[in-house]
């Protein structure tokens, strides 16, 4: 559909239930008198326009400050959003079976019979423009030959896409004509809502995600990350291994299958964690919905977690920080924490150090003087990042996401098993990470990372040595100086000697520990 053509249509059914609830508020045998005296009423009514602008300078602010936030802070919304297109999901009717093989076979670019031996056309789920099938293939790839199909509907796709460019295209007339609009960005927020929406459908890079995700977790006995069959992945179908599952909130089926719910519990909370603060890339909206569970003989109790298409990542500087910042404040040492906070950026480089150490003090001790049982370490990781708002700070909005998903599986947990100790299982998961950072591990990850540019660096040495002796030897004029320069060459000379067998001697023994640690 052209899209001034459903602009059109769009503003049409506005006007139309408009108009539809006026009418059915109507009495029902004067509906037309009522709507034309209300229409006069209005228009005579000099309190009415008195009253409105009264309300709008009370509304206005609020408003205003609502879209401002959204604005600056769009990761707000973004949970939400997604929350509520989840609740709409199993409101949309899939595909009949005919026309979901139809759009199977289009989607492959063959018939399906080439590429399955059985496919159900019924889908086991479905969801806002998509639908997942069950399918056996006719060769094994990778040794499997049972997978799922992740089916994008295009028709529905390309709606939602027309609903968004309308989105879109009021934002633009919006900032044209209001200065507030232009003040307040409509334009970027409309592109950020689009972004974030279409990144849904995105199966391309939902299949990355999932593949990345498992690279991380290779070989992790705590959880299982289906594989994807790339050669089956299109923009509108995902095709990864079958793993048959339980949602982790259905607690009679865990039972039935004898899955054991205090180590899934631990688990929960461990994954998340290094999934987002050692890794640093983690699901964006993850809530209970998403942990499954699997129930396979060979993978019974592990993890699987589904929908891998909204997904964040944080930055070197910022995992570090969350790391160092939560081990701080488990230690109680907020004079730590609030000089982190600044080194970060965090805050004004005119806050006080003790100012914003007893504002972290004031948040948390009430946490800690909690019996152990009520300790929640997701709420007081909320205390981390959002102390810093008094002081006109600001945390990047990725922290906000990664600790919401932290505190979703802090939850999970405690539904799982009421007696899990999340807060001891946090802090020796976020300890051992930052032991990693600081030991030989930390310090080749940074070497690693200093490679590239010494790469560069080293070749030029020797010119730049000698560039330098040049220069001094111009600017010695006499015979003394002459001798204190070749002095000083010596013993910078016998420096970078016993530097280098340091060095070698340094990394031999290094290379030995890591050996005998591996074994």
């Amino acid at each position: 559909m052209p899209p001034l053509f459903r602009r059109l249509l769009l503003l049409g059914h506005a006007l139309r239930y408009g108009t539809r609830l006026l009418w059915l508020a109507a009495p029902p045998e004067h509906k037309l008198h009522w709507m034309i005296d209300l229409a006069g009423r209005l228009e005579a009514s000099g309190r009415s326009a008195q009253s409105l602008h009264s309300l709008l300078p009370t509304l206005g602010p609020l408003a205003s400050r609502f879209t401002q936030t959204l604005a600056e802070r769009p990761e707000l919304a973004a949970g939400t959003l997604h929350d509520a297109i989840d609740a709409i999901d199993h409101l949309e009717i899939p595909l009949r079976p005919q026309a979901s093989e139809q759009a199977l076979a289009r989607a492959f670019g063959r018939p399906l019979a080439t590429l399955f031996s059985a496919v159900e056309l019924v889908p086991i789920r479905g969801g806002l423009a998509e639908q997942t099938h069950r399918a056996r293939l006719v060769e094994p790839v990778n040794g499997h030959r049972d997978v799922v199909i992740k089916l994008v509907r295009a028709d529905q796709l390309q709606q939602i896409g027309d609903e968004l460019a309308l989105l879109r295209w009021v934002a633009r007339w919006l900032e044209k004509l209001s200065k507030s609009a232009r003040r307040l960005k409509l334009r970027a927020l409309a592109q950020s809502f689009t972004d974030d929406i279409l990144r849904r459908f995105d199966l391309r890079a939902e299949a990355a995600n999932l593949s990345q995700t498992g690279h991380h977790f290779d070989g992790d006995a705590r959880i299982v990350v289906p594989d994807v069959i790339w050669d089956l992945c299109t923009n509108l179908t995902l095709t990864m291994q079958r793993v048959d599952t339980l949602p982790a909130s259905d607690l009679p089926g865990l039972h039935a299958h004898r899955v054991k719910l205090a180590p899934l519990a631990a688990h929960i909370v461990e994954v998340v964690t290094e999934q987002a603060f050692e890794h640093g890339f983690f699901h964006a909206t993850l809530d209970a919905r998403r942990v499954r569970v699997s129930i396979e003989p060979d993978t019974l109790g592990r993890l699987v977690l589904a929908e891998f298409s909204i997904m964040s990542s944080l930055s070197t500087g910022e995992r570090e920080f969350f790391v160092h910042g939560a081990s701080a404040l488990f230690d109680q040492d907020y004079g730590r924490l609030a000089e982190m906070h600044r080194d970060a950026g965090h805050v004004p480089h005119d806050t006080r150090d003790e100012m914003l150490e007893a504002e972290l003090r004031t948040r948390a001790e009430a946490h800690f003087a909690a019996a152990p049982e009520d300790r929640s370490a997701g709420a007081l990781f909320h205390h981390l990042l959002h102390a810093v708002h008094p002081f006109d700070g600001a945390v990047p909005g990725r922290l906000a996401t990664a600790q919401r998903s932290f505190q979703q599986a802090e939850m999970l947990a405690r539904a799982l098993h009421p007696g899990a100790d999340t807060w001891s299982i946090t802090r020796g998961v976020l300890a051992e990470i930052a032991r990693r950072d600081v030991d030989h591990r930390g310090w080749i990850k940074r070497i690693s990372r200093e490679l590239p540019h010494l790469a560069h660096m080293l070749p030029r040495v020797p010119q730049l040595a000698v560039r330098y002796l040049q220069r001094e030897h111009d600017r010695a004029k006499t015979p003394r100086q002459h001798a204190q320069l070749i002095t000083d060459i010596g013993r910078e000379y016998r420096r970078t000697r016993a530097l280098l067998w340091a060095c070698a001697l340094c990394g031999g023994l290094l290379g030995a520990g890591t050996v005998l640690l591996m074994w």
